[in-house]
């Protein structure tokens, strides 16, 4: 059962057409990768499914509903995260407020001082269970501006899952990591797969073959094969467009 599809998606600037009649189905509970060469529409994909950009044409369903017109904000109410760019992380707040305050900011609890969050014992309890989740329960007092980068990355894994996403958006969450932080986020990604819908774009092959149960190839703004990891891999056109310059 699809959750999410587009249907035609058209998006120019100037005379470059970044999505050309993009049409995509994203299954329920699937991590679906994208992939292509740079300035292949990835990015401006990624900003039209979560409202940032309007498509000049085309259609953007969402668990059956219209929501091409739909402003970000209302689309995130309806459960979709973009993640690592959704919010910025306070760098002088901890681990544990920063998460906290996502958590009350998802219940919609009123607040006085930001900070009071994590003093709150529902909101704390939800905010350490989480960091839990993404390995960061033992920094939970540190001042986030002490993590590393790949660690400030997993941090914002864990506010996408405070707001209780549906379709979590990843725009590369590899980006810039090294080869242990990198493990890290693929190990997280591979307990997430199928307990939420995950679009995931994505530079690192290694890590997109590992992860992906489906993959859609953007070539020039238009998807040019779908299919599981064997099935692009196999696919001449696939190796010939990208995957053959990335090997």
């Amino acid at each position: 059962m699809s959750i999410l599809e587009t249907k035609g998606l058209m998006k120019s600037f100037g005379g470059i057409r970044a999505t050309d009649d993009l049409t995509l189905s994203v299954e329920q509970g699937e991590l679906h990768a994208i992939i292509g060469p740079n300035g292949a529409g990835k990015t401006t994909l990624i900003t039209q499914l979560c409202g940032t950009q309007m498509p000049d044409a085309g259609t953007i369903h969402f668990k059956g509903r219209d929501i091409t017109a739909l402003a970000p904000h209302k689309r995130a109410r309806l459960g979709i995260t973009r993640s690592f760019q959704i919010t910025s992380l306070i760098p002088d707040m901890t681990v544990l407020e920063n998460i906290a305050l996502a958590v009350q900011a998802r219940e919609g609890s009123s607040y006085r001082f930001i900070r009071a969050a994590a003093g709150i014992p529902g909101i704390r309890d939800r905010a350490m269970g989480l960091l839990e989740r993404v390995g960061l329960a033992e920094k939970a007092e540190m001042e986030t501006r002490a993590l590393s980068h790949g660690e400030h990355r997993h941090m914002e894994i864990a506010i996408a899952l405070a707001s209780r996403a549906e379709l979590m958006l990843l725009d590369e969450p590899m980006a810039g990591l090294g080869p242990e932080e990198s493990a890290r986020m693929v190990a997280l990604l591979t307990e997430l797969k199928g307990q939420h819908t995950i679009v995931l774009i994505e530079h690192d092959m290694d890590a997109v073959f590992a992860l992906a149960d489906r993959i859609s190839v953007l070539v020039y703004g238009h998807i040019i094969a779908t299919g599981d990891p064997a099935e692009i891999r196999a696919n001449k056109e696939v190796e010939a467009a990208y995957l053959g310059e990335e090997a």
